[in-house]
């Protein structure tokens, strides 16, 4: 009852006239900015951070977060029927767009959009009532955990992969090794640079989602000798009720994840889309189909995405620890008002902490008019002839990439890129794994140093503590199953070929 008593005192707050406005201009920019290749919420919010000066706190903060969240909602859009992703929406690449060159943009888009929502939904309720004590949670986490969680991440490639297992472990090293590029945080040692001082600071997740997916997809559409644009005729945007049926367990799976991964730092909605999808691909009744162009894996990333976006907020209200580069911005946004972000903001700031959980409410309403009845609307910019738009496309992914740092030399970057996500496309090698790789790669460096450090060498430290030894468990007992698994399948096939199917033999006449 209390949860609900300090809600409706939020909603007092949240629901006065300016408020409601700085939340609507929060979700129809975020909307824009994920719609839109190439740009993102951190680019976007950086640029926007020094209007909060003029803007009123509760104000400022509100339509910060509507545009963060905004774009989780935008950004499979363009994933969807383009297949540029941002960060947080590289696996809506992946069935999305292959329900669009099945002619279901529209089905695909209504099911990203009715999915966010149940995500934001759930994740605003855990917000709501586990707030001031859900923050705590990441406190038991130290850096034997992590590293055990980086590596489920790791062995999770083989369902984010639609290819062969193999190709998606070798994905996912290149990733690694991309990961590896920049100065090391330990040691401050230049690591694969090649003495370029634009490589110090690492490659951008930017440049790789869309060198990878978004200049790579428009060469090869311009290869193809074909010509097309994202998807034709009349997008049906409603699901008939065995479809709408299909959406919701996936969608509650995965609000449940990205719930979760979204309040420990380091997580977020990149990974939480990742873990979603191999989920979904493991217990969905339609698991044989994720990957060819399936409800269920657009459903449950989206939800993750979503519900990871909201919960980020935890971590960083609770106990003042920004879990990704937006909520740092976000920090900062709350520094800049004068407000320390911690344990005491919840007492000392009651009106700015449950108006902005309140007005996550009607941003979730806001967002699901704008992109579910009104995503036709969006959609009109891409009925463009392909021959026009893919320069805008270009355009686009360009001044997303310079933006983020304002270097010309990220736009190289991108190009090369794009060229190795050509290549890949060509060898049909997926580059899903390969992003899940260059994510995880350095965060699992960084946490089995520190883990190392701590337990002054001793690997017992893994399977001592009782979060990392029930992980470790857990990948054990999942690698022995693949390998029983891959035995049997092998066993099965040399059966197969004993047996010589007999042909029948033609009688002659007589």
């Amino acid at each position: 009852m209390e949860a609900l008593h300090n809600l409706a005192f939020g909603f007092e707050h949240a629901l006065t006239y300016s408020n409601l406005l700085y939340c609507a201009i929060g979700c129809v920019v975020g909307t824009l900015v994920g719609l839109l290749p190439g740009l993102g919420p951190l680019a976007t919010i950086s640029l926007l951070l020094p209007l909060t000066y003029s803007i009123p706190t509760t104000g400022a903060l509100i339509m910060l977060a509507g545009i963060y969240y905004g774009a989780q909602y935008g950004d499979s859009v363009s994933a969807i029927t383009m297949k540029i992703p941002h960060a947080s929406s590289i696996v809506a690449c992946i069935d999305g767009y292959q329900m669009t060159l099945k002619g279901k943009t529209g089905l695909a888009l209504f099911t990203a959009g009715v999915s966010s929502f149940i995500g934001g939904t759930v994740a605003i309720i855990v917000l709501t009532f586990l707030a001031p004590t859900l923050g705590e949670v990441a406190f038991l986490f130290g850096p034997a955990d992590y590293c055990a969680m980086m590596l489920v991440g790791f062995v999770c490639v083989s369902f984010v992969t639609t290819g062969s297992l193999l190709n998606g472990l070798a994905m996912a090293m290149v990733g690694v090794l991309l990961g590896q590029i920049g100065t090391d945080v330990n040691s401050g040692t230049a690591r694969f640079t090649m003495d370029l001082p634009f490589l110090f600071d690492g490659v951008g997740v930017v440049s790789i989602a869309l060198g990878c997916f978004g200049i790579a997809e428009v060469t090869k559409n311009l290869d193809s000798r074909e010509e097309r644009s994202p998807f034709n005729g009349k997008i049906n945007l409603m699901p008939t009720w065995a479809e709408f049926k299909r959406i919701i367990p996936s969608a509650l799976r995965g609000s449940a994840i990205g719930s979760f991964l979204g309040i420990l730092p380091g997580g977020g909605p990149t990974i939480a889309q990742f873990a979603a999808y191999a989920i979904d691909k493991k217990v969905s009744k339609y698991r044989d189909e994720i990957g060819t162009g399936c409800i269920e894996g657009v459903a449950g990333q989206a939800a993750a995405d979503e519900a990871a976006a909201r919960t980020s907020f935890i971590p960083l209200m609770s106990i003042g620890i920004p879990e990704n580069a937006v909520m740092a911005l976000m920090l900062a946004a709350f520094i800049i008002k004068g407000i320390q972000p911690g344990p005491n903001m919840i007492a000392a700031h009651p009106e700015l902490f449950w108006g902005l959980v309140a007005s996550m409410w009607m941003g979730n309403v806001f967002l699901l008019v704008l992109n579910v009845p009104l995503v036709r609307y969006w959609l009109s910019v891409f009925k463009i002839p392909y021959a026009v738009l893919f320069p805008c496309i270009l355009f686009f992914c360009c001044i997303g990439t310079y933006s983020v740092n304002n270097s010309m030399e990220d736009l190289y970057i991108t190009a090369a890129f794009g060229l190795m996500g050509y290549m890949f496309m060509r060898l049909e090698l997926d580059p899903s794994p390969l992003m899940l790789g260059f994510i995880l790669g350095p965060m699992l460096e960084e946490n089995f140093r520190r883990a190392m450090l701590l337990s002054r060498g001793s690997f017992a430290t893994f399977v001592q503590r009782p979060i990392s030894g029930t992980l470790m468990a857990l990948i054990a007992v999942f690698v022995v199953w693949q390998l029983v698994a891959f035995v049997l399948q092998v066993r099965k096939k040399k059966m197969a070929g004993d047996v010589a199917p007999i042909d029948p033999i033609e009688q002659p006449a007589g």
